[in-house]
């Protein structure tokens, strides 16, 4: 019998953190907030090297551990409060406690200056403990708990600012977004109790595999609605609006949200489902589908976005799309793969862009950049290798998993060769958009001393003031530097030697979905792969030439496209006015008719109206009253007599009557 493994602990850690500086932290030193907000979140990290260090000590997965049995019981239905320890969670564990901690740790150099410091790292230590509860859950209920916990923490971090109205909105928007997808998921919930009777997700999967028969109809159902939930969260169309704006929080909280924990929680809700979707060809084509359009769409837009947080905002949103492009071909593995690596480089590239807005004075417009190769040299190093990862070059993280859901693309039967294409073509989009940025931020002349604020005199960073960043931010940098370079190499295909160890650890997750990775590759296999990727690595490298043109050798080439293509750039700089369209043709509907019917025909007009009329009547009837409570005798006489006059009235009509 496995002794416990305590996994109770891992959001307590965090959650103990977000108490101590929520209550304490406006009476505690700085000092005291960093290491009460760092502690917590490494405790959780160490637990989880303990718990992979078990594994070579035989801990055998899925390992289940019960805090509350039953949590909720009512008739016909039950749900447990516990955890569920397999593969898929492990890796989702060393991803949201690990980068999780390096954020953690960057914060405390990015925001010692910031009002609010304590208030902001209990909102950290929460969102930590919230992702923690989501991964580890072993039931649809207590994943939704987590669920709506970081959607919760995320309108709290995201709205960071609240005295700016940009913020405030911002914050808004994501929560009111995310409630359309979480909706999708409550019902998906109420269908699955009421087919199977229970919410644990053992006993769904379990009854699923032992009926083959059980195809399609409730089962695509529910994997449609548990989508859209997934493209909520993840910033799928056509709910991925809120993500650039969520731009408006501090840079540490985008690189959270972004690498570690909220928008991957629906690529880790699609994988942990598998066996639904699996069930239900029309879903999976749908997830593919949808992965496929949004990589595209939000590469495109990524190409004209002059603000550096808003380019990797919508890089964000077309990499979520590769995972779920990977997931809808049921190469599940490989999108919980690219999920690690772009958690390392996206990560790195938020924070190396925060390194940048902080040297000068929060300034985030490229076009008031350039130049800084020399002032930055680690956050340029750095950021080098994220954007190579990103862009797909070897031997760098993102080739390895990029080219891994190209590969499963072209090989899949539904429409491979369809979505391999649409994959490529956005592999070239985001190598162009991510070199465009590296030449506009650290190449050519410096742009940032020609700044209002420069040419004041009281600019933040003072134009030849501009310097590195402190080493509680650069450590970070480094340590993601690193894992940018060589986080992929868990995933190195057999096609170049490799033992693709990310895909056998998996394995027994996945396996039911027919995707094991155990399987040896022939030559033929072999020979393809080394073509794909000898494609997907001429592809980046084009995108890479054209961005090299454009942006550093002759500049005026940019100029002239945007002259010659004023149409089309209208459109994509404009980001296909979809924010327009969504708020006059949705937003603004609703808001007349709850405004103008319901607020002041309805409410107004017959609530408070009706209201209105019955304190008038009881007004005036009260009036009446006091009149009879004078005071006087004789008028109290008066009153009775009259009373006694009206009873006897009634008294002889009745007898008349009777």
């Amino acid at each position: 019998m496995t002794p416990s493994l305590y996994l109770w602990l891992l959001p307590l850690f965090p959650l103990a953190g977000f108490a101590i500086n929520g209550v304490l932290g406006r009476r505690l030193p700085k000092g005291a907030v960093s290491l009460v907000a760092l502690l917590f979140p490494a405790a959780a990290f160490v637990q989880v090297l303990w718990i992979v260090s078990r594994l070579h000590q035989g801990l055998t997965l899925p390992y289940l551990e019960r805090f509350s049995t039953p949590w909720i019981a009512v008739t016909g239905f039950h749900a447990n409060f516990s955890f569920l320890l397999d593969q898929l969670t492990i890796v989702m564990l060393l991803v949201v406690t690990g980068v999780g901690l390096v954020i953690h740790l960057y914060s405390v150099g990015y925001m010692a200056e910031e009002e609010g410091y304590w208030r902001f790292f209990s909102y950290m230590n929460l969102f930590l403990f919230f992702m923690l509860t989501l991964v580890l859950a072993a039931n649809f209920l207590l994943l939704f708990v987590g669920w709506e916990g970081v959607g919760l923490v995320s309108y709290l971090l995201i709205g960071f600012y609240y005295t700016k109205d940009s913020a405030a909105n911002a914050g808004k928007k994501a929560f009111i977004v995310n409630r359309i997808g979480d909706f999708g998921f409550l019902l998906a919930m109420f269908l699955i109790i009421a087919h199977f009777g229970t919410l644990s997700f053992n006993e769904v999967f379990s009854n699923i595999a032992a009926h083959p028969e059980m195809q399609g109809g409730v089962l695509t159902a529910i994997a449609l609605l548990l989508l859209l939930g997934a493209t909520g969260k993840s910033a799928q169309i056509p709910l991925y609006v809120w993500l650039p704006d969520a731009m408006e929080g501090p840079t540490p909280v985008s690189a959270l949200i972004h690498a570690a924990t909220m928008v991957t929680a629906g690529v880790y809700m699609l994988a942990r489902t598998h066996v639904l979707f699996g069930r239900s060809p029309l879903a999976l084509t749908v997830v593919a589908v949808i992965g496929a359009a949004t990589a595209f769409f939000a590469a495109t837009i990524g190409i004209l976005q002059t603000d550096i947080k808003r380019v990797l905002a919508y890089s964000t949103i077309s990499q979520l799309g590769y995972m779920f492009l990977a997931c809808g071909v049921a190469a599940y593995s490989m999108g919980i793969f690219h999920l690690v690596t772009h958690a390392f480089f996206k990560a790195l590239l938020f924070l190396a862009a925060g390194s940048v807005i902080h040297a000068l004075g929060g300034e985030q417009d490229m076009r008031n950049m350039g130049g800084l190769r020399k002032k930055l040299p680690v956050t340029f190093w750095t950021m080098t290798a994220a954007v190579f990862a990103i862009s797909g070059l070897f031997p760098f993280a993102g080739f390895f998993s990029k080219d891994a859901i190209l590969a499963a693309d072209f090989v899949s039967p539904h429409d491979g060769k369809m979505l391999w294409a649409v994959g490529l073509i956005t592999a070239g989009l985001t190598s162009f958009y991510m070199f465009r940025l590296w030449y506009m931020t650290f190449f050519g002349s410096p742009r940032y001393l020609e700044s209002s604020a420069d040419q004041a005199g009281h600019g933040s960073h003072g134009g030849h003031g501009v310097h590195e960043s402190p080493w509680a931010m650069l450590l970070p940098l480094i340590i993601l530097g690193i894992l940018s370079l060589a986080g992929g190499w868990i995933g190195w295909p057999e096609a170049m030697g490799g033992s693709n160890w990310i895909a056998h650890f998996l394995d027994p997750v996945f396996a039911s979905a027919g995707t094991a990775a155990a399987t040896v590759p022939t030559a033929a296999d072999i020979q393809l792969d080394r073509i794909l990727a000898g494609v997907s690595m001429l592809t980046a490298l084009l995108g890479w030439f054209l961005a090299d043109l454009m942006y550093r050798r002759r500049p005026q080439l940019a100029d002239a496209a945007e002259r010659n293509a004023k149409p089309l750039y209208s459109l994509i700089w404009n980001k296909y006015w979809v924010d327009e369209i969504y708020a006059n043709v949705i937003v603004w509907p609703i808001l007349a008719v709850s405004r103008d019917l319901l607020g002041r025909g309805i409410e107004s007009g017959v609530i408070d109206g009706t209201n209105n009329a019955w304190t008038r009547i009881g007004s005036g009837v009260s009036r009446w009253i006091r009149r009879m409570q004078s005071g006087n005798i004789r008028s109290y006489a008066g009153w009775l007599a009259a009373g006694a006059a009206a009873v006897l009235i009634v008294v002889l009509y009745l007898a008349h009557l009777y």
